[in-house]
């Protein structure tokens, strides 16, 4: 459930005939609002029959997450964040990743005895998991 700001009330979750818990219909409810939205993520709402739905469903791209927790990681680490290219490839195998940087930072990114690029590899390959995506990344010097 999602923070509430400080004079609001919450009142106990209600759950409706579909068995989806409204908690915050009922902070909108004691405050007199009468918003829809999921506070968390802006992404949940009521369709026509009150049901609550993903509108998001549908424009979900493929490995997602874990191309932004690659990227993230890539800028975080490199000295010429703004040179960091990340390329998707799709494939029945899953996503591949293939990461362009600066001809300095290269070393940054694998580090020694590879060590940095076995690491990036493996926390994108997680974030991947959590999508039911493969994931392998190749670190490309131009």
């Amino acid at each position: 459930m999602g923070r509430v700001q400080a004079g609001f009330e919450v009142s106990e979750a209600g759950v409706d005939d579909v068995g989806n818990v409204n908690a915050d219909d009922d902070v909108d409810e004691a405050n007199g609002g009468g918003n829809d939205v999921d506070d968390m993520t802006g992404n949940d709402v009521d369709d026509m029959d009150g049901n609550r739905v993903d509108d998001m469903v549908g424009n979900r791209v493929e490995g997602g997450s874990a191309r932004a927790v690659l990227d993230y990681i890539a800028r975080s680490l490199a000295g010429e964040p703004d040179a960091v290219e990340v390329e998707t490839e799709e494939s029945s195998r899953g996503v591949r990743f293939r990461i362009h940087v600066a001809p300095g930072d290269m070393g940054r990114m694998i580090g020694r005895r590879g060590r940095v690029a076995q690491a990036i590899r493996t926390v994108v390959r997680v974030a991947g998991s959590r999508e039911g995506v493969d994931t392998n990344v190749d670190f490309v010097d131009d």
